[in-house]
């Protein structure tokens, strides 16, 4: 059964983000394959995004995923190095990124995965499939109990 869990609006949450441990059921799926399963993650909170959620290396599936040369820097978390997924059909791209040294604010999520819900089959919050966020750099994950408007999304100007 699934527990009811209270509406949030993303314009609630703080800017600059807030990081929150979660003990919900996340699991990451591509082609039938689970890659990520925990109950011991974080998510990081920003005004006008869906959450982010950051989950343990270790419990993370990493024997089909390869670094990526793909490097990116966020003013509130630091670099982010970025990981591809091989699969039978070829290589996606950047599916997931970490922080291995991220500002002092963001120190809980040093090392931790996060995925982009768009580029692999399915992501999932407790029995609920996510929808990804818009845009090709945005990687939060939307539940039925969060509401918008997303940035990247419509009706917030293409940011």
């Amino acid at each position: 059964m699934t527990k009811s869990h209270p509406r949030e609006s993303v314009w609630d949450y703080p800017r600059p983000p807030r990081v929150e441990p979660t003990q919900r059921h996340l699991m990451v799926i591509h082609d039938g394959q689970v890659l990520a399963e925990t109950r011991q993650a974080f998510r990081v909170l920003e005004t006008s995004h869906p959450p982010c959620y950051y989950l343990p290396p270790d419990s993370v599936d990493w024997s089909n995923l390869e670094p990526s040369d793909t490097s990116t820097y966020c003013e509130f978390k630091g670099q982010a190095r970025y990981w591809n997924l091989r699969t039978p059909d070829g290589t996606i791209r950047d599916v997931c990124w970490a922080y291995a040294h991220p500002t002092a604010s963001h120190r809980d999520i040093a090392g931790f995965v996060s995925f982009y819900a768009g580029r692999v089959e399915a992501c999932y919050v407790d029995d609920e499939q996510v929808q990804a966020q818009q845009g090709s750099f945005y990687g939060g994950w939307i539940t039925s109990e969060i509401e918008g408007p997303f940035k990247g999304g419509p009706g917030t100007a293409g940011w």
